[in-house]
């Protein structure tokens, strides 16, 4: 039997070439899609997902609210950890974290260095959560004392390559020249994807035994993100307990936050799952994933699928009339009905087999146009990927049901005693299948206008962030930021005189952050004016006098910050002088603003309000103080490069080999400033750039099964259209008869997608406090745009039609 379906299948196919190349392509693209879509999600859902009780296990994260804006940090206070194992009930585990870089020193007959290392403080309690199979050593004592260290298997062979592991304990590395620690422990790799990919765990209490870092456990004042805290829930235990608890022991150390007015803390729990897609709080050095663009891409998939499965259902059933006689004489020599859908079906199976095998190969290449935003661990390797095995089995088979089964049920219905009358194909049902594929035609150009307008729309966003007047120059800026943990401070000074010096450099500041940044510092302040008491955040950053300068800030009142102001003179921008009641900002130079109970600052100049971050947030409060002499940041304006010139690469070598001199052991690095504003908009890009991809697919998916339509149409009215020549009837006319419906549809698609982008693309937009418009031409070039593809796709077709000579038309029924 399997063989007569198989012959059949041949048969038809070398029958229908072309509408079978179509089937095969259209359904190719879809599935090459979906497999690699799928090595991209199930790579990232699967992150921390090997952890015994995962659902249980818990990072507490301190969220502050101002004027009704969120803010968000990863870390905790240092004492709350200690605090919550004595008082807090209903937690199995509490396992403190503190992350920092660390220079290493290998102490060795041929000592070995290594830059900057990414270093945990962690106590037994980390591998209660997060087990690791232990290769020497032993969970129980290996973290008790301070100074001990366990490495993971790969920082063991790099730190000690030529050693076994039971020969690495005992052995002495060195942090930061300072932190001398003795290998008590190697452990496995972690297996599975996750953020928890740590290699150097310190104990925790080596924290105790250095005075800057005792500070930061004791200090219930401050919080930061290298503070960590894991925990894991009782079984029976609610989060709103645990979070009531934890915020209860805040309060009693800081009774001050219960007074009314400003930003408070709170402690709240984010779940071992939600680590890899919440941005808000971050996944230590591994890249959150974005749920919405993986949702996307799911969507992508299967838009993409259902698009091929469209091709194949209507082109199917548009020829059902062509094997009318063949299922006729079928049925009269005893087929029943079950075994015309089996060979319908197994049609299907076949062409979709082809499709899966094309994209098997296609899919490596498809990866590629992912490149920028996915993992250098993503790969097309059916050995190292079962589950893909698994996934193409099930995707096979769904798309060979949902592409064949409806052509099969209207295929196997033909009544045999019609069937040899030529009148299979005649009234309801003709009317039924040219309505449905309409409708499905119809479905295919919504689902390709869609988009276009969204990737015209997202397109047109990202210009205006990247062109938008942020408050600020962008252009020829250099910033570098030098090492925070050398000895010698005075090697600061030098590097930032040599910068000076250099014949390429316009102006240096030194300063702090760059003045937009996802990044965020701030304060709790308070102004008071007689009666009137005006708590609020905020937002500070450090910079000499030349800051502003460097950046082309504006300075609306007062004067600049110059190098004999003391710590006490700040600027503050616009936003804030409004905020604290002054119309003019004029009016609010020389006012005070305290910093504590002891700590007041003037106000000696304000300088009008920039964008503090990306166009996602509204502009807030800021203040700059003049301690630049405590910062790390060099901000450099580049003279004017000279057309087709190297001025800049050549500043940037100098600057390079000037780094080398004085600070050998840490890696130089350096960015432009305009590119590091782009970088703030990785997200959407990555967005543009899917949405560019699917929407190329999605239209020439659409326009082969258009290609077909048209071809099919045309061969079936072959007679009608000769006669009409033979008539008169011109060329444009009859071009015109044959593209009409199917313009009309592509109209239809697009009076009905519209307002469902206009409502899609809105939603998107709000999610920026500054956004273009979503102007109309967005929406009729998106429209123009299709149908004039359309009327391309099928002008090849119809005009060929149109200009044949009829008596060939007539002769050819």
């Amino acid at each position: 039997m399997f063989k007569n379906y198989l012959k059949t299948a041949l048969r038809s196919f070398r029958r229908h070439k072309l509408f079978t190349f179509i089937n095969v392509i259209g359904l190719a693209i879809g599935i090459s899609a979906a497999l690699v879509i799928f090595l991209i999600v199930d790579y990232d859902f699967t992150f921390n997902k090997n952890f015994k009780d995962g659902e249980r296990i818990y990072r507490v994260v301190t969220d502050y609210a101002f004027q009704g804006e969120p803010f968000y940090n990863s870390g905790v206070c240092g004492p709350l950890p200690e605090a919550a194992k004595n008082e807090a009930t209903g937690l199995d585990v509490v396992a403190p974290l503190y992350n920092l870089s660390y220079k290493v020193t290998i102490q060795a007959k041929t000592p070995a260095k290594f830059k900057n290392q990414d270093v945990v403080y962690a106590d037994k309690t980390y591998f209660d959560l997060f087990p690791r199979q232990w290769l020497a050593g032993s969970a129980k004592s290996s973290l008790n004392a301070p100074f001990q260290v366990v490495l993971s298997s790969k920082q063991a062979q790099k730190y000690f390559p030529s050693l076994a592991y039971d020969q690495i304990i005992g052995k002495q590395v060195v942090y930061e020249d300072t932190i001398r620690t003795t290998v008590t422990g190697i452990v496995a790799e972690p297996r599975g994807n996750t953020d928890l990919a740590f290699h150097d765990f310190i104990s925790y209490g080596t924290m105790n035994s250095m005075s800057d870092m005792k500070k930061q456990l004791i200090s219930w004042g401050g919080t930061t993100s290298s503070s960590q805290m894991f925990v894991k829930l009782g079984t029976k235990t609610r989060v709103s307990d645990i979070t009531k608890q934890l915020n209860a022991i805040l309060l009693k150390n800081r009774p001050e936050l219960n007074k009314p007015g400003g930003y408070k803390p709170t402690f709240n729990m984010q779940p071992l799952s939600d680590l890899h897609f919440n941005a808000h709080y971050g996944a230590f050095d591994t890249p959150v994933a974005n749920k919405t663009t993986l949702y996307l891409l799911i969507a992508v998939a299967s838009f993409l699928l259902l698009l091929g499965c469209i091709n194949f259902i209507n082109l199917t059933t548009a020829q059902a009339s062509e094997r009318a006689k063949e299922i006729g004489i079928r049925k009269t020599m005893g087929s029943n009905r079950g075994q015309i859908i089996a060979q319908y079906l197994s049609e299907t199976f076949m062409v979709t087999l082809l499709a899966v095998i094309i994209s098997v190969v296609l899919a490596p290449f498809i990866l590629k146009l992912f490149a920028d935003f996915i993992s250098a661990d993503i790969t097309f390797n059916l050995l190292k990927h079962p589950a893909l095995i698994g996934f193409m089995i099930v995707l096979t088979l769904v798309v060979s049901f949902v592409s064949g089964f409806y052509p099969a049920l209207v295929l196997s219905k033909f009544r045999p005693v019609l069937v040899l009358k030529n009148q299979a194909y005649t009234g309801t049902n003709k009317t039924r299948n040219a309505w449905l594929r309409k409708s499905l035609t119809v479905t295919q150009f919504i689902i390709a206008q869609f988009f276009i307008m969204a990737t015209v729309l997202v397109s047109k966003q990202i210009h205006y962030v990247l062109h938008k007047d942020m408050g600020f120059r962008k252009d020829a800026i250099v910033n570098i930021f030098m090492p925070y943990n050398i000895k010698n401070k005075g090697l600061k000074d030098v590097y930032t005189e040599k910068i000076k010096q250099l014949p390429q450099v316009d102006l240096v500041s030194r300063g702090g952050d760059i003045p937009s940044t996802n990044g965020w510092s701030s304060n709790d302040v308070t102004y008071r004016d007689g009666k009137k008491e005006i708590r609020s955040e905020l937002y500070n950053k450090a910079g000499d006098e030349n800051y502003i300068k460097v950046y082309h800030i504006k300075l609306l009142a007062g004067r600049n910050v110059q190098p004999v102001d003391t710590a006490r003179a700040m600027l503050v921008n616009e936003n804030y002088a409004h905020l604290i009641g002054f119309r003019n900002a004029s009016d609010a130079v020389g006012k005070f603003v305290e910093f504590g109970k002891t700590d007041k600052r003037q106000i000696v100049g304000v300088f009008a309000d920039f964008h503090q971050a990306s166009l996602h947030a509204p502009i807030k409060p800021m203040a700059i103080f003049p301690q630049a002499y405590n910062s790390d940041g060099l901000h450099i304006a580049l003279k004017p490069e000279t057309a087709g010139g190297y001025e800049w690469k050549a500043a940037t070598s100098a600057m390079e080999k000037q780094w080398k001199e004085l600070f050998p052991d840490d890696d130089f690095q350096f960015s432009f400033f305009d590119e590091s504003i782009a970088k703030m908009y990785t997200k959407e890009q990555q967005i543009s750039k899917l949405l560019t991809w699917a929407m190329g697919l999605s239209i020439f998916i659409s326009c082969l099964g258009l290609l077909g339509l048209a071809m099919f149409t045309t061969g079936a009215r072959t007679k009608e259209i000769g006669v009409r020549k033979v008539l008169g009837a011109t060329v444009s006319q009859i071009v015109t008869l044959l593209s009409t419906e199917l313009v009309l549809l592509v109209l239809l698609a697009f009076m009905i997608v519209t307002p469902l982008a206009w409502y899609a693309m809105n939603k998107w937009i709000q999610n920026f406090a500054d956004h273009t418009l979503i102007s109309w031409w967005v929406f009729a070039l998106s429209g123009v745009g299709m149908l004039l593809t359309a009327l391309l796709t099928l002008s090849f077709q119809t005009i060929k039609a149109a200009i044949a000579n009829p008596v060939k038309s007539l002769r050819s029924e």
